[in-house]
């Protein structure tokens, strides 16, 4: 097996909390409306359970994406070509990063996530089904930008988000984003770094909340899951009896929310600190944004990349596009 052993990146305190993990929930918790970055949902029982949500009928992106993936890969060599080193924001999943690596022949492949046993995992996994291809995973939070191992240096970049998990971030975040994953990938010798991205697209809204709210109930586990990640990693008292997931389309915004909704008056404590909700109070966990395609170009042109080209399936649920990264202009 080719994977090595991976760096983590990550900023903890001495008890082994993640200092921004603490910062982040403390920050949204005295904040009116309470609110919480959707990246904190990645424990490891949390990307467990958002695999398990890929599987669920009600959740097409990911049935859609991999279609597209599944279908595109000639067209995907041809304009990526060989030899360079994937680098994944976000650890992949066992369906679609093999689609991806398969077609377009890597030097290496650099999966970045902030759930460090997940990452490893799914590192070794990919490490397996690619015997000869060097992995080399790295715990970090890319939403920042990140140093990538001196291995790949001199490898030219593909970028891969799938998924549409840049639909999670407000406009502002996912364009900080787009320009922070242009800083980690860098300048290439010879061709400017190039992005494949996943991005979810407007449809019917009874389609869209079910996809968010199936009826198994997965995507309510992983919503109510951070209750659980919060009273283990940070001293917290919050009954997840008290709390009850809801999805909810936001039309004016182009995306669905998940929140948390208080079922009663409770009062807990997190890091020592107090808070209190009332009946009906929510803590807003995650948005998911959808896009047109002029949306999406505007979102991407935004954060430095240029539009290359762009794939649906055969539902035009869902897109994938191809971006090259542009040089920053100060003026038209």
């Amino acid at each position: 097996m080719a994977t090595d052993k991976g760096i983590a990146l990550v900023d903890r305190d001495e008890d082994g909390v993640d200092r921004a993990f603490r910062e982040d929930v403390l920050a949204g918790l005295h904040h009116d409306p309470k609110a919480i970055p959707a990246r904190w949902f990645y424990d490891a029982e949390g990307s467990r359970l958002f695999e398990k949500i890929t599987q669920v009928e009600e959740y097409y992106p990911t049935r859609s994406e991999t279609e597209i993936l599944g279908a595109r890969g000639a067209e995907f060599a041809e304009l990526i070509g060989p030899g360079r080193a994937v680098v994944e924001f976000g650890s992949g999943s066992s369906v679609k990063t093999p689609l991806l690596l398969e077609a377009i022949d890597p030097a290496a492949y650099v999966p970045l996530d902030i759930s460090g046993d997940f990452l490893r995992e799914s590192a070794a996994a990919l490490g397996a089904k690619f015997p000869g291809l060097p992995v080399h995973p790295v715990e970090a939070d890319f939403m920042r930008r990140v140093t990538l191992p001196g291995e790949v240096d001199t490898l030219g970049k593909l970028g891969f988000f799938p998924g549409s998990t840049i639909g999670n971030m407000v406009p502002r975040t996912a364009v900080d984003l787009l320009r922070s994953m242009r800083a980690t990938l860098g300048a290439d010798e010879g061709a400017s770094p190039l992005l494949l991205i996943g991005m979810d697209l407007i449809k019917d809204r009874a389609v869209l909340e079910a996809a968010y709210d199936d009826a198994a109930g997965v995507t309510a586990a992983f919503n109510l899951n951070l209750v659980t990640r919060i009273n283990r990693e940070l001293g917290g008292t919050m009954p997840a009896d008290a709390f009850a997931h809801e999805a909810r389309w936001n039309d004016d915004l182009a995306r669905i929310e998940m929140h948390l909704v208080a079922t009663r008056d409770v009062a807990f404590e997190v890091s020592g600190q107090r808070f209190a909700m009332e009946e009906g109070d929510t803590i807003h966990t995650e948005n998911s944004h959808k896009f047109t395609p002029r949306t999406a170009s505007l979102l991407l042109l935004a954060g430095g990349w240029t539009p290359l080209e762009r794939w649906t399936d055969e539902q035009d649920r869902f897109s994938v596009i191809l971006a090259r990264a542009t040089d920053q202009r100060e003026a038209p």
